[in-house]
């Protein structure tokens, strides 16, 4: 029988109680759930990216989507095994995708119990009523090669978006406030102007709500521009679904499109939505990079919560997508938190997918501008007026990438010498924010969420002016020609680290000059590679296997 086959645990799938959630009771028995179930890589095997980054963008060879399913994808066998082991159970495949290394399992939770060696119970928290987990996984000795991770039986949400509202003043004539339009910020970062992000597929991957076509003609009409072509792509059943509320999801999604439209005009906009779990977020990520008909060039995230709230397979699973877009020349960016240091914990911590070594982190700053100008930037910090601040710091899971080795980044708080975050920053105060639509309303958003998007864009104009995409464009951005293109943050503070010259973990590099990068990046050669990781062809960089 097959319930009475040798078990072992399923490395890094434990699972703490839901923090302040009431278990009142065992999940329904017969309750018809769908899981997925992320396969080890053809060979055994992740793609090694660190070669390709530490390489001038002329000189790279990425991987096709198809190249990768032959060559790191799932293998045949291992999903035929698989396939044996739901049926021995009473489930059923649902789908399979082989080049994302994933099986959905479709079932009744008394069958996922047994399967997996779980007591599947009831949360009821002031958020909703969950289903939830605790302890470790297990699965069949025989599997235990085959089988890297399995989400879906616990649904609690996972992570939180990262946008800021600006917040009415009190007093019948406030203050003159300040905010720019999307355009206005990049004319002011210097966005390469002859190229507008044409032949590029942005990815926007968002956890609730939806936007309205309404909101973005409007938008759109107001800036002179056309409506961008923009695709919903439903996730694990997530779809565009707007609420009504613009302090809600509403604001994330509205913003993310509005703010990469806007400054890629020319770029086709495909948003992935999904619900807010660990499920269908790393299913969204992982469905965004392996996309073989829209084949987007650039995934921007703009939601995250801290690294140590996401257990060790999840962290591993999406930092594992990261790395295969790496592979296949896609950029992925995310924001950094808005909570400052201590992303809304009791100590200093990083937002993860963020800390990811293969994801661009976005930090973010307080902009002024003088007409089309820059008159003063520094580190937002508006955490005095519960407006928020900028996520920073060093990460305590991953650890210190080869292309940061000169950057001078501090121990994490516990010693480990661990990656640093963020890799770049832009506006993102919500004092000075950018002016948006959002449910029929005219508003001002700020938020590290408006930096990953606002990065994605001038990366699709990159990409176009290049002819070639970036991808993994990380070790290129902390080049000594790189790095001399960015405006330096030196003052401010996120509360526990310090604005200065140099990388720092508040602004990263700093803020973008967009034409001097393309310069760089065009210009780029291997006597840079000592310092951002050549010899990371024989080292990976990631999480701890």
């Amino acid at each position: 029988m097959a319930t009475r086959q040798d078990r072992v645990e399923l490395k890094g799938s434990a699972r703490a109680a839901m923090p302040v959630g009431q278990d009142v009771g065992p999940a329904d028995p017969n309750e018809q759930i769908e899981v997925t179930v992320y396969l080890q890589h053809e060979g055994g095997k992740s793609p090694s990216a660190e070669l390709i980054g530490s390489r001038p963008i002329s000189e790279r060879h990425y991987l096709t989507r198809e190249e990768y399913e032959r060559s790191h994808g799932a293998r045949p066998e291992d999903v035929k095994r698989v396939r044996s082991f739901a049926a021995e159970f009473g489930l059923r495949v649902a789908s399979e995708d082989r080049a994302a290394r994933r099986i959905k399992l479709t079932g009744t939770v008394r069958a996922f119990n047994e399967a997996f060696g779980v007591s599947l119970r009831r949360y009821e928290h002031s958020s909703g009523t969950y289903r939830c987990r605790t302890g470790s996984l297990s699965v069949p000795s025989d599997l235990a090669g085959i089988i890297e991770a399995v989400f879906g039986l616990d649904n609690r949400p996972q992570t939180k978006p990262h946008f800021r509202l600006r917040k009415p003043k009190p007093g019948t004539h406030p203050p003159k406030a300040v905010s720019y339009a999307p355009p206005q910020v990049a004319e002011a970062y210097a966005f390469p102007a002859s190229v507008t992000g044409a032949d590029q597929c942005i990815a926007i991957v968002e956890l609730g709500g939806g936007y309205k076509t309404s909101d973005l003609d409007s938008f759109f009409s107001n800036l002179g521009m056309a409506t961008p072509q923009v695709e919903a792509i439903s996730v694990d059943g997530g779809s565009n679904s707007p609420t009504g509320d613009s302090s809600g999801p509403d604001g994330e999604v509205e913003l993310d499109v509005e703010v990469a439209g806007s400054v890629a005009p020319g770029a086709q906009i495909a948003v992935y939505f999904a619900p807010n779990t660990d499920q269908g977020f790393i299913d969204a990520v992982s469905t965004a990079v392996h996309d073989a008909k829209l084949k987007p060039s650039i995934v921007s995230i703009s939601w995250g919560g801290p690294e140590d709230s996401w257990t060790e397979q999840a962290r591993n699973a999406l930092n594992s997508a990261c790395q295969a877009a790496a592979a296949m020349g896609v950029t992925v960016l995310a924001a950094s938190g808005d909570d400052g240091a201590v992303d809304g914990t009791s100590s200093p911590t990083v937002d993860f997918p963020a800390a990811s070594p293969y994801v661009i982190g976005c930090g973010g700053t307080k902009l002024t501008l003088s007409g089309t100008s820059i008159h003063g930037e520094q580190a937002w910090n508006e955490l005095s007026a519960n407006e928020g601040a900028t996520g920073g710091g060093v990460s305590k899971v991953f650890a210190l990438p080869n292309y940061q080795q000169s950057a001078k980044v501090p121990p994490a708080p516990n010693g480990f010498v661990g990656r640093g975050v963020p890799d770049v920053a832009a506006s993102a105060d919500p004092e000075s924010g950018y002016n948006v639509i959002v449910d029929g309303q005219p508003s001002v958003i700020g938020g590290t969420s408006a930096v990953a998007p606002l990065w994605a864009g001038l990366l699709a104009r990159i990409n176009q002016a290049l002819g070639k995409n970036v991808g993994y464009v990380n070790p290129l951005l902390y080049s000594t020609s790189a790095e001399s293109t960015f405006h330096d943050i030196t003052s401010g503070n996120n509360g526990d680290y310090s604005a200065g010259p140099g990388w720092d973990a508040c602004t990263g590099l700093g803020s973008p000059d967009g034409t001097a990068l393309l310069s760089a990046l065009r210009s780029a050669q291997a006597a840079h590679q000592g310092q951002t990781g050549h010899a990371s062809s024989t080292r990976q960089v990631g999480p701890p296997r």
